[in-house]
């Protein structure tokens, strides 16, 4: 209790949704609860309140410490006869404001709240490590429904089974590879473990193509990796080309259902078009969208020679897809990073997304909340004008468009497709999550999706408590009359409050409470996080990775600049294919909503560190329970009533590949606690559109390149036709045009070492 400075505060008024309550707040260790008892509600025939009322429970709001964002003391002097206020915007979109008439308990209230929430210096204080689940929570264990070996079985891998041209590697069980990738790595049988120890130091962090999915009709294949470590010099790996052919080359002995896409030069193949049906399942109706996908790839691929017909589905298209936007790939090669060469890759055909990176993710949940921030004093609806600016739409109908892509070129295509970003633990686990989703049924069943957030997100090392943020962050509280001037360095507020800042009244609204505009930006070039060389006998990589002053403290605070709503965008994409496919789902939209709420909560131990390997170094399965602890109990209240789990490829309706449907993405409206009306209004306003106009069919395609050709607006004007012969001229203007220099107080263009130095601070 030593961060305590007050436990109990009677006569708190709560306002939320403009409604007010009075009752007691009680500051425990890790929740602010707040208790009200409902006044009597019997009345008799006179309107007077009758004396065998029943007993009344008191109802209670529990607030869990590290799910607060924003925390704002709104103190007021005694001569003004205003309540001093508390106002906090939670991560699960809770808005509330508390009102306290004694402005010393307001102020240790929110001391309190401080100190319990960012300034607790390690993971192991958090609410997980003390909490002790009753029953029937306390009779499972969440902790063994998912064994990687168990699922590399169903997925048809293992020493026992018919060999289908895959093998568990045990270089990484000691995590001394790679340590942040899983124990267990299925790569190509014909690849031995010396051949991937060469091919690892190629890439990001030793993050090499490791295979996530298995197609269990075609065998091809999803796998996932970082970017490679190409830099201006174009360097290539012997090793990596090799790795990724023998990928690319497994299911050539076991399916017959494609030709090889790795024809030789001089050679012609039939091109795949959206003319006839596959041969697997029914042909979807193909939006203008997924034809100009496809025909793009087509002719990324492949010259077409010849007049011969085009059979849908007759042709691979093995595929490499870079999910950042392309200027931001060839950005990454003045810092010996990049994407793929494709002369040394003939065998595959390679597509930019152009999702944007974390910051931009960041900042777009940012001005949602800007259209939300007065939820606490008033009922009225948010500004739907400033919910479509903020690009949220936008960005999760990419997200689906790409995931779409991928499970088209898997399941219907029968080709192999390899997805990466920078570091491959953000975008990547996003599209190949949400592609699986698509393409396996089993995924769609509670027990299956737990299965797939344990494997691509939380095994292959999603960065959950830097996104996340379980620590918090000082620069997320503040004392209003302490912000004179604004602060640029905090997240979601704006640098117009101060004393221009007068619309205070008697409901409290304080316009600069939850305005953002924020000055402080990071360097735009496309980093999800912390990157650097993977190269260790490089100067820039020994410089980056020396310790810097201050990281041992460092290192168990918030970097706030480092989180991201990326886990959050999965759960929002999921939510669309639930609404579109609502037959399609064992679990229900609540299921999704809870387990956002939990990744904030602390309460369990499932999300708490980076990777694997801190996982096990930290005991976390014997310290902590496991999130799905909490809905393997419940399960009934998860389950969708709709479910139909018929799998039947030859009727509509039960195929065992669903798409995400472009144009139909909408505000998930229970997530923000609002009605349907409120966040969607009319459908047709929030149609997926990219750019300006109405164009609904916009493609999330920002490139294709092969090694004959390279087509699209960014590719063509990035890059000439032979992959990546680009010169230092074309880098830094494209660097130039991430805005790297602009935004923080200075004009025009920086220096290289400016840039260097900025590009550093970002790696480190």
């Amino acid at each position: 209790m030593e961060r305590t400075r007050i436990a109990k505060v009677e006569d708190v008024k709560l306002i939320r949704r403009g409604e007010q309550l009075e009752g007691t707040l009680h500051l425990t260790p890790h929740h602010l609860i707040f208790c009200h008892t409902p006044g009597p509600t019997l009345e008799d025939e006179s309107g007077a309140v009758t004396e065998n009322q029943p007993k009344v429970r008191p109802k209670e709001l529990w607030i869990t410490y590290p799910i607060i964002q924003i925390c704002t003391l709104r103190p007021s002097p005694m001569a003004s006869h205003l309540p001093s206020s508390i106002r906090l915007r939670c991560r699960d979109f809770t808005f509330v404001c508390f009102c306290f008439n004694d402005e010393k308990k307001a102020r240790d209230v929110y001391d309190s709240i401080k100190a319990w929430t960012c300034k607790l210096g390690r993971i192991e204080k958090l609410y997980a490590f003390s909490y002790q689940p009753q029953r029937p929570e306390k009779e499972v264990n969440g902790w063994n429904i998912y064994d990687a070996r168990k699922e590399w079985r169903r997925q048809g891998i293992s020493d026992k089974s018919v060999d289908k041209g895959w093998r568990i590697s045990t270089i990484n069980t000691d995590y001394g590879f790679s340590p942040t990738y899983p124990a267990l790595l299925p790569v190509p049988t014909s690849i031995s473990d010396n051949t991937l120890n060469y091919a690892g130091r190629y890439r990001s962090r030793v993050r090499l193509p490791i295979l996530t999915y298995l197609h269990p009709v075609n065998n091809c294949s999803i796998t996932r990796s970082s970017q490679p470590l190409v830099g201006v010099r174009q360097n290539r790996s012997i090793q990596d080309e090799k790795l990724l052919l023998a990928i690319f080359s497994t299911s050539h002995s076991n399916d017959g259902l494609a030709e090889p896409a790795s024809t030789p030069p001089g050679s012609h193949s039939p091109r795949s078009s959206d003319g006839d049906g596959p041969s697997m399942s029914p042909e979807p109706s193909f939006t203008d969208t997924e034809a100009l996908e496809d025909e793009m790839i087509a002719r990324g691929g492949h010259e077409d020679k010849g007049d011969k017909p085009h059979v849908y589905g007759a042709q691979q298209h093995n595929l490499i897809v870079d999910a950042r936007p392309t200027v931001n790939a060839y950005a990454m090669q003045a810092v010996g990073l990049g994407s793929e060469n494709m002369d040394n890759y003939r065998f595959a055909t390679k597509v930019y997304l152009g999702i944007d990176n974390i910051h931009v993710m960041r900042d777009s949940l940012n001005k949602v909340i800007d259209a939300l921030k007065e939820s606490d004093l008033t009922p009225l609806a948010p500004n739907r004008d400033t919910l479509a600016k903020s690009g949220w739409i936008k960005h999760i109908a990419n997200m689906l468009d790409g995931a779409g892509l991928i499970a088209r070129q898997v399941g219907l295509q029968h080709s192999h497709v390899l997805i990466h970003c920078s570091d491959g633990w953000d975008r990547t686990s996003q599209l190949s999550a949400l592609s699986q989703l698509c393409l396996d049924p089993y995924y769609r069943t509670l027990e299956g999706f737990i299965v797939l957030v344990e494997k691509d997100w939380l095994s292959f090392g999603h960065m959950f408590a830097h996104r996340s943020g379980f620590l918090s962050s000082e620069k997320w509280f503040s004392i209003e009359n302490e912000r004179i001037g604004g602060d640029s360095a905090r997240p979601g507020f704006s640098t117009d409050s101060g004393p221009g800042h007068a619309l205070e009244n008697a409901l409290l609204s304080a316009k600069g409470f939850f305005n953002k505009n924020n000055k402080s930006r990071d360097s735009l070039v496309d980093s999800d996080g912390e990157m650097q060389p993977v190269d260790m006998d490089s100067p820039t990589a020994k410089r980056l990775s020396s310790p810097s002053k201050g990281s041992s403290v460092e290192k168990h605070v918030t970097k706030v600049k480092e989180t991201s709503p990326v886990f959050h965008q999965f759960l929002d994409a999921t939510y669309q294919l639930l609404y579109q496919h609502p037959t399609r789902f064992e679990f229900n939209e609540r299921f999704l909503r809870r387990l956002l709420y939990h990744l904030y909560s602390c309460q369990y131990g499932t999300f708490l560190y980076n990777n694997e390997k801190d996982r096990k170094e930290s005991h976390v399965a014997e310290k902590t329970r496991s999130v799905w602890d909490y809905f393997l109990s419940r399960k009934q209240q998860f389950v969708n009533d709709q479910y139909d789990e018929t799998i039947d490829d030859n009727e509509r309706g039960h195929e065992r590949l669903i798409f995400p449907k472009n144009g139909e993405v909408r505000w998930w409206n229970e997530l923000f606690g609002r009605t349907d009306t409120e966040m969607n209004g009319r459908p047709a306003v929030y149609a997926h559109t990219q750019g300006t106009g109405d164009n609904g069919g916009a493609t999330v395609l920002t490139g294709v390149e092969s090694a004959e050709d390279a087509i699209g607006p960014a590719a063509a004007s990035t890059s000439p036709p032979n992959g990546f012969a680009v010169g230092i001229p074309t880098i830094a203007a494209g660097v130039a045009a991430l805005g790297i220099g602009k935004g923080n107080g200075m004009k025009g263009s920086r220096s290289p070492s400016s840039l260097r130095e900025e590009m550093e601070v970002e790696m480190q």
